[in-house]
């Protein structure tokens, strides 16, 4: 199996920036993809950026498109999300997520989350 860790989280002003990072163990070999989810006080988890693991392909919500950037270290099995422009709505707890199948967007393991906070 594969462990997800989060890690980087914290306040940070309107229109600041901040970068998340996650790190797998385990069957990492395995990898496909990973990706960031976040959910915000009384709403549900919804998706924010996914990366192919071996080819760097990536994928964006559209709430975040040209604000975040997702990349990833294979040496390191670490995945990061760079957040610029950040806002207010941005604020949730943000969850790392890995997948070992066939579809590099589809995970089965998952972080315990790290909280991020926008002030305005």
């Amino acid at each position: 199996q594969v462990q997800v860790v989060e890690s980087g989280g914290g306040l940070v002003q309107a229109g600041g920036s901040l970068s998340v990072s996650c790190r797998a163990s385990g069957r990492t070999f395995r990898l496909s993809g990973m990706g960031w989810f976040r959910q915000a006080p009384g709403k549900e988890r919804d998706f924010v950026a996914a990366i192919n693991w071996s080819r760097g392909s990536t994928r964006y919500a559209d709430s975040v498109k040209g604000r975040f950037t997702i990349s990833r270290d294979n040496v390191k099995n670490t995945v990061y999300l760079q957040m610029n422009s950040l806002k207010p709505e941005d604020t949730a707890v943000y969850y790392c997520a890995a997948g070992d199948g066939l579809d590099w967007t589809l995970y089965n393991y998952w972080g315990q989350g790290t909280q991020v906070t926008v002030s305005s």
